[in-house]
């Protein structure tokens, strides 16, 4: 397999560009519109041809370079039907699965951040894609797009954490400079979601933080909602 993490540092943001060594396919997962160009210089240098570009989630903090991507080398953008966006050329329910090349990522509906949220495992490789569902002893926030504390405690106990305990969990975003974590390491070490914490629990931890809103959210979720398609 070929990977690569890619950092936006204005929103830590990850993306992920993922590729199949023998065939060269690969998949771009949450790519950010101002880090375009680095993306698809590094997919030309290391001789990607882009099929897919990917999302977790419908984002607020930042726009999708997915229809950009689409523009410029021909990829499928891949959707979920829970997401309410248009524009997919790609749609999956819970349960499906993207090809690129030899490897295959299933589709797992991880709600309770946003509606959308899907996680995207890659068994063959002992590894997925959390989005904001998990990040590095953390989670995303649910008061607002959707957001359902219950939701997300159930989402991540019962389709991240019944993952082989060392499965290797790639997160939408850190703060903190960590790159990844694994389901043994959150289970124990969440501080919101691990630890045998209860949902009850969970939702309170929840309820108590006072966020300020994403600044881009006016922007990002109505562009988003088409995959960042620029109006002609």
């Amino acid at each position: 397999m070929v990977f690569r993490q890619l950092l936006d540092p204005e929103t830590s943001t990850w993306t992920y560009l993922v590729g199949d060594e023998r065939t060269r396919d690969a998949a771009l997962i949450d790519g950010v519109r101002e880090q375009v160009e680095r993306d698809l210089e590094l997919a030309a240098q290391l001789d990607l041809k882009l099929r897919f570009a990917i999302e977790t989630h419908i984002h607020a903090d930042h726009v999708t370079s997915a229809w950009i991507v689409k523009e410029r080398t021909g990829a499928r953008i891949v959707g979920t039907r829970a997401s309410g966006a248009t524009g997919a050329d790609v749609v999956v329910e819970d349960g499906g699965t993207v090809q690129v090349g030899s490897l295959v990522l299933e589709a797992r509906s991880t709600p309770g951040h946003t509606d959308s949220c899907t996680t995207w495992v890659l068994a063959s490789e002992g590894l997925a894609f959390t989005g904001d569902a998990v990040l590095v002893r953390g989670c995303g926030r649910t008061d607002f797009q959707q957001g359902d504390a219950r939701r997300l405690y159930r989402s991540v106990h019962e389709r991240i954490f019944t993952l082989p305990d060392d499965t290797l969990l790639y997160p939408g975003h850190d703060y903190r400079g960590r790159t990844v974590t694994t389901v043994r390491e959150e289970r124990a070490f969440n501080p919101r979601l691990g630890g045998g914490r209860s949902e009850q629990d969970f939702v309170a931890i929840m309820s108590a933080l006072k966020l300020d809103p994403p600044k881009r959210i006016d922007v990002a979720v109505p562009a988003n909602l088409t995959f960042g398609r620029i109006a002609s």
